[in-house]
């Protein structure tokens, strides 16, 4: 049988007839023989000896007496018999009953209640004679070891599917993860052994889900982005072909080159984002450490667009993540200000700390963004036609290389207008 459920049911139904098979067996051995010494025994030597002292004290009319008294209680026909196996009290022969008669000791006891018994005194004067006029069947204990049978099988059924449920559930899942199915996931909330293999199946899918969909990002952002540069870059040689001076044709194709090396760089490093976790080197970050170097390596840009850059980095806080990735991801935010923000204003860097998490917080003086594109502006290549196009020299990725670092490290990213100017926040959790 290839099923794992029918061979663990078919394995504890074999086990359930066996236990039911020993029961009956263990019994049965059991109660094998009347032993002297048994319940049964004890009360053939109690009626014997009641009615032997009955007739010896008071004759044939007390052991009547005592043999009615008896037969109230006990149906079944019982005669007290001399060493000639005659009855005691009406003088018939019993010798053909008595030598049919099992001697306790020897008789099984399924044959006890359908032949006569003899329970001998020890002087051999008397023989005790009872004769059982039930004889139960033996297959009277079926009913209810077909009941035991029935209820072990019920529950082994259910023993069985709870073992069986999980992983034809994980082998469903991963059929439709091979299909094609990106979204298979088991969501299995058991606690056991079947619980940590469906979590660690959905942990593995969501990371090839992950790749899979930075890769196909990839190609589409790529292949939207180059179209343009190509074609400039296309116009511009066959321009340098033609035109008088050459020198401005080539100057015009190395800025669509270093345009297009730069497109790549950032593409990469969006992909980068997401890679592998493992290839990351955690370690404690002291974020106003890092903020103080992101304010330096972006002074001289502010200085150049006549823009002051004012830090407010007054606490202390740590946090365990990648300190690369962390860096470029505030450096990004603290250049997309830079490059919105008016001449002569100013782009603020702060830095608040809390017990459990730290929020850092990055503002410019520039015009903004709609309220319905507060939250695309951290999508690949999302321009607002209104400040954000292609002619500042932004290609739409800074924020959306930020945003990835940022949830990589469990944390959350938000923009929102301040009046003037754009408002962005990081919320990361302190490290432990």
């Amino acid at each position: 049988m290839r099923s794992s459920f029918g061979r663990i049911l078919l394995w504890m139904a074999g086990t359930a007839v066996v236990c039911v098979a020993m029961m009956i067996a263990t019994s049965w051995v059991l109660s094998q023989t009347i032993r002297r010494d048994d319940p049964f025994s004890r009360i053939l030597r109690m009626e014997m000896t009641s009615l032997r002292k009955a007739f010896e004290a008071g004759g044939v009319e007390a052991l009547q007496k005592e043999t009615d008294r008896f037969g109230e209680f006990l149906p079944s026909p019982r005669f007290l018999i001399d060493e000639k196996n005659r009855d005691v009290l009406t003088g018939e022969d019993r010798s053909q009953l008595a030598r049919r008669a099992h001697t306790p000791g020897t008789v099984p006891r399924f044959l006890a209640f359908g032949d006569p018994l003899i329970y001998r005194s020890d002087d051999g004067k008397y023989a005790y004679l009872v004769m059982p006029r039930l004889r139960p069947s033996p297959w009277g204990i079926v009913p209810y070891a077909l009941c035991v049978l029935f209820t072990i099988a019920f529950l082994s059924w259910i023993f069985a599917r709870s073992i069986a449920g999980p992983l034809q559930q994980v082998r469903s899942m991963l059929s439709r993860f091979g299909r094609g199915d990106l979204s298979a996931r088991t969501r299995s909330v058991r606690q056991d052994e079947f619980g940590e293999v469906s979590r660690a199946f959905d942990d593995m899918a969501d990371r090839i889900e992950t790749l899979l969909m930075a890769e196909r990002r990839l190609l589409q952002d790529v292949s939207h982005e180059l179209r343009t540069p190509l074609s400039r870059l296309g116009f511009a040689i066959e321009l340098a072909r033609t035109a008088p001076d050459r020198d401005a044709a080539l100057d015009r194709i190395r800025k669509e080159v270093d345009r297009l090396n730069s497109l790549v760089g950032q593409l990469l490093q969006v992909t980068r984002a997401e890679g592998d976790p493992a290839s990351r080197e955690m370690a404690d970050v002291p974020l106003d450490e890092l903020l103080r170097e992101v304010a330096e390596d972006t002074a001289w840009e502010a200085e150049l667009r006549h823009v002051r850059l004012v830090s407010r980095i007054g606490e202390n806080a740590t946090i365990r993540g990648d300190r690369e990735l962390l860096r470029r991801a505030i450096e990004n935010v603290v250049r997309n200000a830079l490059r919105y923000a008016p001449e002569n204003s100013s782009v603020e860097i702060g830095l608040d700390a809390s017990k459990d998490a730290v929020r850092i917080r990055v503002r410019d003086q520039g015009p903004g963004v709609s309220e319905e594109n507060l939250e695309q502006i951290f999508r690949p290549f999302f321009r607002e036609d209104s400040a954000r196009n292609s002619s500042t020299g932004g290609l739409g990725l800074g924020l959306a290389i930020a945003f990835r670092a940022i949830h990589l490290h469990h944390g959350h990213v938000r923009a929102s207008n301040a009046s003037p100017g754009l408002l962005v926040e990081i919320d990361l959790p302190v490290a432990a």
